[in-house]
């Protein structure tokens, strides 16, 4: 069995008969890759993702695409603004997609690099461009007009909205760009470009959130927010208008929702620092530095302070390929960028001490056409 080109559809016979019978079919199949590398292509006329099998040695080979059902932003470079607009699960058995151009979200069951759609839900906002889970609670986070998020349970390959979860930022347009839970579930927060402020909920028993706690940035430039497992939050920033003037700032999260800065603005020595990945040791933090090609790295200290990394600036992609979001593989041993500008994808590999050695580059993706979003199992 070889499965390429558009996403399974699961018609009539039901999300829960028909999972099943593609899920035997998938174990039967010996061609079925275990590790995967998945990009969103933001179309405008209709979204796609593209799933890599990934070698041994982190090399990508065999693309699949799959239709996601819904439209994208379309655009050029970073159309979408965002980190995270394409989540794998926690567990890697789901990955959602937000769809910008149609409002919604879908959600995929993933085998290996072989994707099932099995739904699709309005985001309950206008123009979704990040989505967060843990565990059942997903939030999706719409960035236009009222900037809000929205909860969902997901259940048996389906996303639930959960009554009276519509939550919102500070303001309108604020720019939000991303969301994450902390690994313990008990806080979400949500990054707002345009004020550089940064939002805290308290994640209620019924998934539901409390009140909005709004935090001010320390560096400038507030991009986006990822939790380490010890709980600190790490935040991307783009910088002042100096060459490689980016930064990135930890946060620890009180009880009440205010976050206490731990290492407020450490230099990046990159531009356009906008988004970032921490291993799942939690050990070191990447950041992807899209001005300057480059990719830096910090260890994470068990309070949350950050060290550079010796030299900082640990990898270089081609000069101009504009690298976006980047991922880490669930077994800590690659790490992928996105290259909207050159339409590629950067493939390093992760040391024991954090250095990262470069492993070349995937060529032929659309270059410069609205790519965003990109997970790794």
């Amino acid at each position: 069995m070889k499965l390429t080109g558009t996403a399974l559809a699961l018609g009539a016979l039901g999300a829960a008969a028909t999972l099943a019978a593609v899920s035997a079919a998938f174990a039967q199949d010996a061609s079925v890759a275990q590790r995967a590398v998945f990009v969103m292509t933001n179309d405008a006329d209709a979204n796609e993702i593209l799933a890599f099998e990934r070698a041994p040695n982190g090399t990508l080979h065999s693309a699949h695409r799959y239709a996601t059902g819904g439209r994208g932003s379309g655009g050029t470079v970073d159309p979408l603004g965002s980190q995270g607009s394409l989540t794998l699960s926690d567990d890697g058995t789901h990955l959602l997609a937000a769809n910008a151009g149609s409002g919604n979200v879908s959600l995929f069951r993933v085998f290996g690099a072989h994707l099932a759609l099995t739904d699709r839900a309005p985001s309950g906002g206008s123009e979704p461009n990040a989505v967060a889970q843990h565990g059942r609670l997903v939030y999706v986070l719409n960035t236009a007009g009222s900037s809000s998020v929205v909860g969902f349970q997901l259940r048996e390959g389906r996303l639930t909205r959960i009554p009276d979860s519509l939550r919102f930022l500070s303001g309108n347009f604020v720019n939000s760009a991303s969301l994450a839970f902390s690994a313990d579930g008990r806080f979400l927060v949500v990054t707002e470009r345009t004020t550089n402020n940064i939002d805290v909920f308290r994640v209620q028993s019924d998934g539901r959130l409390s009140a909005i706690t709004v935090n001010p940035g320390v560096g400038t430039g507030t991009f986006s927010a990822v939790f380490a497992p010890n709980g600190t939050v790490l935040v991307s920033e783009t910088g002042g208008p100096g060459p490689n003037s980016s930064t990135i700032s930890s946060y620890a999260v009180l009880s009440g929702g205010t976050l206490q800065p731990i290492s407020a603005a450490v230099p990046t020595l990159g531009a356009a620092n906008c988004w970032n990945v921490v291993t799942p040791n939690g050990r070191f933090v990447y950041v992807s530095n899209a001005g300057s090609s480059s990719i830096s790295g910090f260890a994470i200290g068990a309070n949350g302070a950050l060290t550079p990394l010796p030299g900082t600036v640990l990898a270089l992609n081609p000069s101009g390929a504009a690298n976006l979001d980047i991922a880490v593989s669930t077994d800590g041993a690659f790490l992928y960028s996105l290259n909207a500008a050159s339409g590629s994808v950067g493939i390093f590999q992760i040391q024991p001490d954090g250095s990262l050695v470069n492993f070349g580059t995937l060529n032929g993706l659309p270059a410069a056409a609205g790519l965003n979003g990109i997970a790794a199992n």
